[in-house]
């Protein structure tokens, strides 16, 4: 069994001590909202569909959603449509185009020519906005965007982008970026703003509010090639630092203007100074795809996770298969309950994991329950060539998400995360390829097998099973 090592990146997302102590504060009086099972029957929502204009006709609606079932699947379609509702209303955007970007060099090859062409306005928010290699790029390309008129504003985490020096961002402004750090770590800088165990995790580029990006990427140089081969087959053992396994989604039609809003939402919340600008007449009339898509934004303030009780609804509610690529994986014991009774009642429940991480502890707190979900026949999967750091699920072939989520205590009582979900058979199937992709590039891990590690293995498993709550 290989052991994680080091990543000579710092790793930021779990700040180690310093935010150790903080988030003993914020665990006494956070908490996982109920599972589906316990929301009142009456306590239901309802579907509202919206399109380039806004909330569409009822006749509008209803055409939609039968493109939804159309493509195929049609039970499984209004099942998971019903669980959406279950406890609050399903705000829906019509007309979007969607595609998947799998690791970095595709990712920051699409930004940047979405940023290249903008006209109006780039909205940029990013945990980690690093100083080099590519990040340097992304920074010239704002830069000569600013200066023939385009008005461009970057939100970063504090934390997250803690190793950046200050005068990256300096130079940012001085080219006429707006820039705003999430939550200054110094509490002087802009007072009244400053929480350090609330950070933003979210990964999300709008240009002109007709193409918007979001998934676990962040602007930093471990992407700066990629996990797999020219023939798609996974490279040899990559180092820590470079080939990140991630995805990234571009979406372009009216959930882009939605995602926006996430942005303006945060700049105005945290005070950051700037306009943002307006954005570009649009170039073309209409809706460029048939994709329908639900944005899931939550926040440690919030009454409950979004993105928690929407995941968890639906592995409640799988009747097929239950796929997960997940970069963090400790999500305490109701949601590993949840894969299990899948599992148990028949659903195919998958899982690809890390094979190696730049936490240990959130490692193997993922591994102390391994026993228990291959017990229940669920078949977990780990990836070694490289470090998997990708947040997506695909739930029955018709309930997808793509975002900057991790299964863990961290994103779901502590930080601002951001996912997307797409409906629909299509796109379902995109999602499930790209899950056997990574599926034959892991190494399956079999109960036999796992029951005889070692006992180093076992100890490091029982002390991040009690720091769980902190990872």
């Amino acid at each position: 069994m290989n052991t994680p090592r080091p990543s000579k990146t710092p790793n930021l997302r779990r700040l180690c001590g310093l935010a150790l102590t903080g988030l003993l504060l914020v665990a006494g009086c956070s908490s996982l909202p109920p599972k589906t099972a316990d929301i009142p029957d009456g306590q239901t929502g309802t579907v509202t569909v919206s399109g380039a204009a806004g909330q569409v006709s009822a006749v509008a609606e209803r055409k939609a959603l039968q493109g939804l079932v159309n493509e195929g699947k049609k039970d499984l379609v209004i099942h998971h449509l019903k669980t959406l509702t279950a406890s609050g209303d399903a705000d829906l955007y019509r007309g979007n185009r969607t595609r998947l970007l799998i690791d970095g060099p595709a990712t920051f090859g699409a930004m940047k020519a979405a940023i290249a062409q903008a006209r109006g306005r780039v909205l940029l928010l990013s945990y980690i906005v690093e100083d080099q290699g590519v990040a340097a790029e992304v920074a010239d390309l704002l830069i000569a965007r600013a200066a023939q008129g385009v008005t461009v504003a970057m939100i970063y985490d504090a934390v997250g982008s803690i190793t950046t020096p200050d005068a990256f961002f300096k130079r940012l402004v001085d080219g006429g970026v707006s820039v705003c750090a999430f939550n200054p770590i110094n509490p002087t800088k802009r007072p009244g703003y400053w929480g350090l165990t609330h950070r933003d995790h979210r990964k999300l580029l709008v240009v002109d509010d007709e193409v918007a990006f979001t998934g676990g990427i962040n602007i930093s140089r471990v992407y700066g090639s990629s996990s797999f081969g020219r023939r798609g087959k996974p490279r040899d053992r990559a180092d820590d630092d470079d080939g990140w396994r991630d995805t990234q989604i571009e979406l372009r039609g009216p959930v882009a203007p939605a995602l926006a809003q996430v942005f303006e939402a945060t700049w105005e919340e945290q005070g950051c100074k700037g306009s943002l600008g307006q954005k570009a007449t649009s170039k073309a009339a209409g809706e460029p795809g048939q994709r329908v898509v639900k944005v899931l934004a939550s926040d440690p303030r919030d009454k409950e996770n979004r993105i928690y009780s929407a995941l968890l609804a639906a592995v409640d509610a799988a009747q097929v298969d239950v796929r997960f690529t997940m970069a963090y994986f400790a999500p305490g014991t109701d949601f590993v309950n949840a894969l299990r009774n899948a599992a148990t009642r028949g659903v195919a429940v998958e899982l690809v994991l890390p094979g190696r991480s730049d936490s240990s502890l959130a490692f193997h707190a993922g591994r102390s329950y391994y026993d228990d979900l291959l017990s229940s026949g669920v078949r977990i999967y780990e990836m070694e060539h490289a470090l998997m750091h990708a947040k997506t699920a695909v739930i029955d072939g018709v309930f997808s998400t793509v975002g900057s989520s991790n299964l863990d205590w961290l994103s779901f009582v502590a930080n601002s995360e951001l996912n997307v979900i797409v409906l629909g058979d299509d796109f379902g199937g995109e999602m499930n390829a790209l899950f056997e992709r990574d599926r034959a590039a892991s190494k399956p891990i079999t109960l036999e097998a796992w029951r005889r590690r070692g006992l180093n293995n076992r100890a490091m498993e029982t002390l991040s099973r009690i720091v769980e709550r902190f990872l």
